[in-house]
Order: structure tokens, then C-alpha cells, then sequence
């Protein structure tokens, strides 16, 4: 059986936008997330944002995994205590609200999640963390972890934590990965632990070792997956424990 993944999109609440096509509630959601879950072996299903507990519940006991994915906007910087530090977008209140509610509720049920870039910033703050709210202005030093080369290509390395899941997982202590955010883990949650960081000190991943599957990943592997091994390889070991759920 194809396990079901849920797949957390993006959304516009159409105010304040200039065209008539934009001026109503819009969801948006990068082809390349599903095709990676379906070209990888399970069904990918893109969920309707609520801010209903018991929706989202319900919801969770619908799917076998959880996907959260990256987003141009970021979280309000309020969400973890803090004052916003730089310029940039900040995402929907539907989506963040909806996201942290969903991500806070598939932990306690020990449901399978990946988070991939902003998907693991949102799984750190709503398990209790913090964010470096932007790497350039805020940390001296920092390699360019928003390329301007094609995504599809690799730009940094990054060394993963022996001993890790994720370690398990990808078989290798570095790995060159494909980078294009600007904020990153600072304080960590409570109960997870970095799996990966880059060359200039900053996180590039975490996970719960007290949760079946909880991975979160600052790159984007859903652009590597067709011809790199080790984004093969995360995405089938997340849908592999999606199919015993």
C-alpha cells in the first residue's frame, strides 16, 4: 500500500493584491514537492489549511506522513518571542497558524514528518525553538546560503552528525547540498538535536530521537532527487515509515 502524505501548501489571503487573478484566497504549492512523493512510491495529498483543532486532527489520522514545506515568507518573529530583527516577509497567519497547530499535534501522535527548509524553522519553533531571522546581517562570517545558481545544483557543503537518524539514513559524514534560505535554527527545541550543520557553523538539520520519524532538513531535496542518492534515499526512508503507520 502507497502510504497517503499530507503536503502543507503555501497560501495568499488575496488582500492588498494588485491583479483581479490574485484578489482571492489562493493556495500555492511547488509541483516538485509531489512529484518527489510520487515518483518515490507514495500519494501525495495537499491539505486544506484550518485553524480547527479537531479538523487538523482529523486530518492527521487521515494521512500515513507529513510533509512540510519551504515558503518565501517566513514566521513572525513573535511567535518565538521575538522582535522582528530585518526585513522580510512574513508568512500568512492561516498558514502559520495551521502549520505550528498541525506540526505540534503529528508529534504528539508520533506521525511520520519531514520539514524541508522553512518546514524544519516551523517544526523548531513550534517544538519550543528559535531563529537566526537573517544568516547575512546577523552572522559574521556566513557562507551565501541563498545561491544564485539554479537550485537543481549543489553549492555547500554540510556535515552530518554520526550517529544520527539522518546519518543512518544518507550513510555519509558530508554532503554537498543546494541552499536557498536566510533564516536558520538558533535555539534548538527541546528534545531534538542537530543532525547536520554547514562549514560556517550554521544548522542545516534536526531531529527527535524520542519520535518514530522527525526529520527537518534546511535544503531542498525535492530539486536533488532524481539523480542524487542521498535525497533518494530521505525521502524513500520517510515514506518507509509512513507505510507502517
Amino acid at each position: 500500500m502507497r502510504p497517503i502524505i499530507g503536503i502543507t501548501p503555501d497560501f495568499s489571503d488575496g488582500v492588498r493584491k494588485k491583479s483581479r487573478s490574485q484578489s482571492e484566497p489562493t493556495y500555492l504549492l511547488k509541483a516538485r514537492y509531489v512529484d518527489a512523493i510520487q515518483d518515490l512510491g507514495g500519494i501525495p495529498f495537499i491539505l486544506p489549511i484550518t485553524d480547527d483543532p479537531k479538523l487538523q486532527a482529523e486530518l492527521l489520522r487521515r494521512i500515513d506522513g507529513l510533509l512540510i514545506t519551504g515558503s518565501g515568507p517566513d514566521l513572525n518573529p513573535r511567535l518565538y518571542g521575538e522582535r522582528r530583527k530585518a526585513r522580510f516577509k512574513i508568512m500568512s497567519k492561516q498558514r502559520s497558524a495551521f502549520e505550528l497547530g498541525l506540526a505540534k499535534q503529528a508529534m504528539k501522535l508520533d506521525r511520520p514528518v519531514l520539514g524541508i527548509c522553512g518546514g524544519l524553522q516551523l517544526l523548531n519553533v513550534a517544538m519550543g525553538g528559535s531563529l537566526i531571522q537573517d544568516i547575512a546581517t546577523q552572522m559574521r562570517g556566513s557562507l551565501v546560503h541563498q545561491q544564485e545558481t539554479a537550485a537543481t545544483r549543489a553549492s555547500h557543503r554540510v556535515k552530518i552528525t554520526r550517529g544520527t537518524r539522518l546519518y543512518k539514513i544518507l550513510r555519509t559524514e558530508a554532503l554537498k547540498v543546494n541552499s536557498s534560505h536566510h533564516q536558520a535554527p538558533k535555539k534548538i527545541a527541546p528534545g531534538w538535536v542537530v543532525n547536520a550543520i554547514a562549514t560556517d557553523g550554521i544548522i542545516e538539520g534536526l531531529e527527535s530521537p524520542g519520535h518514530r520519524f522527525a526529520i527537518g532538513v534546511q535544503w531542498h531535496p525535492e530539486f536533488l532527487y532524481r539523480k542524487d542518492e542521498a535525497s533518494r534515499r530521505l525521502f524513500c526512508a520517510f515514506l518507509k515509515h509512513a507505510t507502517r503507520s
